[in-house]
């Protein structure tokens, strides 16, 4: 079992950054791969990012590619999202993700355990 802890969420203006944490428990964190994802009300959760185990292979979605970066700390069991040059369409609720295959393929229906989600609201 694996229990996922957000923070870092907020309102933030257009153009601005914030970074999200994801604290994993457990000891078996180096051998998932990480992600993000985000939701809307009435919308699909959406992939946004993922990581696999070591840290050395990241894949996004087209939406936050070079502007969002995914990295991890294995040592502190922790994931991150720096989001940079947010846009009004970034707000969403942020879910963090861990995942036993690969990053390259994560989504929705791949992921074993969810975090509760952090609101972010970027304002124009």
């Amino acid at each position: 079992q694996v229990q996922l802890v957000e923070s870092g969420g907020g309102l933030v203006q257009a153009g601005g950054s914030l970074r999200l944490s994801c604290v994993a428990s457990g000891r078996t964190f180096s051998t998932y791969s990480m992600g993000w994802f985000r939701q809307v009300p009435g919308k699909d959760r959406e992939f946004v990012a993922a990581i696999n185990w070591s840290g050395r292979r990241t894949y996004y979605s087209d939406s936050v590619k070079g502007r969002f970066t995914i990295s991890r700390d294995n040592a502190k069991n922790t994931v991150y999202l720096q989001m940079n040059s947010l846009k009004p369409e970034d707000t969403a609720v942020y879910y963090c993700a861990a995942d036993r295959t690969s990053a390259q393929v994560m989504g929705v229906r791949t992921i074993d355990y969810w975090g509760q989600g952090t609101q972010v609201t970027v304002s124009s």
